[in-house]
């Protein structure tokens, strides 16, 4: 059997953790042990599958140290084990995750940049990845309604809601960051903004995803979104259709009085 290549070791790693947890889930228990056993098998599964597929990689996980060599590393797998832990722990929520990506060096210029990237959403049987040509994104009849724009359930920022008031869009409450930009990718909602600070695995699988489908991927200020920094603490990101772009960034200079 040939060896996978890195779009396709992504999702299939992606997808087979996503199955491992949903079996540990199963079993049922209580619901803090199952989390904790999640979070550690599915670690445990990734580490050791990226260790036999691609031992010369550095590897970033939520659930691991950070080992400060994967800075001059030539390739970094950017991985969360199980993006909504808490989501997790209940047995009829549907929004959690597993992310895998790739960062790669462009050896010319000395930075770099995700080159591959999978979203497995196991409780939804769905795995979004870099994987093929991406088909194209439904606008979920976004012409025809106010914008949706999915935000946590429980710590949405003051930005995000002030945000969402001077663009008139609805608030759309989701679990992990990972099927948050989904529901963004998937054409359900428009936009995801986040501004409470977060870490590079909650977002590199899902923007690798949101990329390659032509979404517009920025910070808050408009920048680019970087990854395998020093500090892996990821203050704010947006997500969202390149048409209505423009309007959200203007509306997050409005609402941060940066105009």
């Amino acid at each position: 059997m040939p060896a996978l290549d890195d779009h396709a070791l992504a999702a299939d790693l992606a997808e087979r953790a996503g199955l491992l947890l949903l079996e540990l889930r199963a079993k049922g228990g209580d619901p803090d042990t199952v989390r904790n056993a999640g979070d550690k098998s599915s670690h445990e599964f990734l580490v050791a599958e990226l260790a036999q597929a691609r031992p010369a990689d550095a590897v970033l996980s939520e659930e691991g140290i950070d080992d400060k060599a994967r800075l001059a590393a030539d390739r970094v797998w950017i991985v969360d084990p199980l993006d909504g832990t808490r989501e997790f722990g209940d047995p009829g929520r549907t929004d959690w995750a597993v992310h895998v990506a790739l960062w790669a060096r462009a050896a010319a210029a000395g930075t770099g940049d995700l080159i591959a990237g999978a979203v497995a959403l196991p409780a939804q049987n769905r795995v979004l990845s870099t994987v093929a040509d991406p088909a194209p994104q439904a606008d979920g009849g976004a012409e025809h309604r106010p914008l949706r724009m999915v935000v946590s359930r429980s710590r949405a920022s003051q930005l995000v809601k002030d945000v969402a008031t001077l663009v008139h869009a609805e608030l759309v409450p989701c679990g992990s960051a990972g099927a948050k930009v989904a529901t963004v990718v998937l054409g359900e909602n428009d936009v995801y903004l986040h501004s409470g600070g977060f870490y590079e695995w909650d977002t590199a699988a899902p923007v690798a995803v949101a990329r390659q489908r032509g979404l517009h991927v920025s910070r808050i200020d408009g920048s680019p979104v970087v990854y395998n920094q020093k500090d892996p603490l990821l203050p704010d990101i947006l997500v969202c259709r390149p048409a209505i772009a423009p309007v959200l960034l203007n509306a997050i200079r409005e609402a941060t009085h940066a105009i």
